[in-house]
């Protein structure tokens, strides 16, 4: 009996076994595959956009504080956090989100990248002269930025507020 039992495990193992390697072959895992192509500017800067976007998750809770100062990560208010988060990557930013709306290329909504600056008015949309928040885009219809009592925080920028009160988005990276 024990030996019937054991030879039923070993040819269940062999036939699982043989359809993974088989699988394997067919899907050209098991095969050199050639070099990659180099990468085109626009998705290198997908990269680094999904980067700074990675190292900005590391301060998911980190406390909002309005004035924040630009030389600490124990509190940040939305500004002071993209001016942290970018500079990781060779992007030295103005201090206010106002400021901040002014750099890099803009860029429609519709074509939004990882790492993207998008940028919201508590006022007039109209104008967009009234810019006083900062997110930075992660895909996906998400953005990453702080405010208010959960500090650092993923938001999703098509409801509520931020569908709202969206003005521009601009391209730093």
């Amino acid at each position: 009996m024990k030996l019937h039992i054991i030879s039923q495990k070993v040819l269940t193992v062999g036939i699982v076994s043989a359809i993974g390697f088989g699988t394997l072959l067919a899907s050209g895992g098991g095969t050199a595959q050639a070099a990659a192509a180099p990468q085109s500017a626009e998705s290198v800067a997908v990269s680094k956009g999904t980067q700074v976007v990675n190292f900005g998750k590391k301060y998911m809770g980190t406390p909002y504080k309005f004035g924040a100062s630009t030389s600490t990560t124990r509190v940040f208010d939305c500004s002071s956090f993209m001016k942290h988060i970018f500079k990781q990557y060779g992007v030295n930013l103005p201090r206010t989100s106002a400021a901040q709306s002014k750099v890099g290329k803009a860029v429609s909504k519709s074509n939004l990248r990882p790492g993207d600056m998008v940028f919201f008015s508590s006022g007039s949309r109209s104008t967009g002269s009234n810019i006083t928040h900062v997110a930075v885009y992660m895909g996906n219809g998400k953005i990453l930025h702080t405010y208010g009592k959960p500090g650092v925080t993923i938001s999703d920028l098509n409801s509520g507020t931020w569908k709202r009160t969206y003005i521009k988005a601009r391209r730093v990276l």
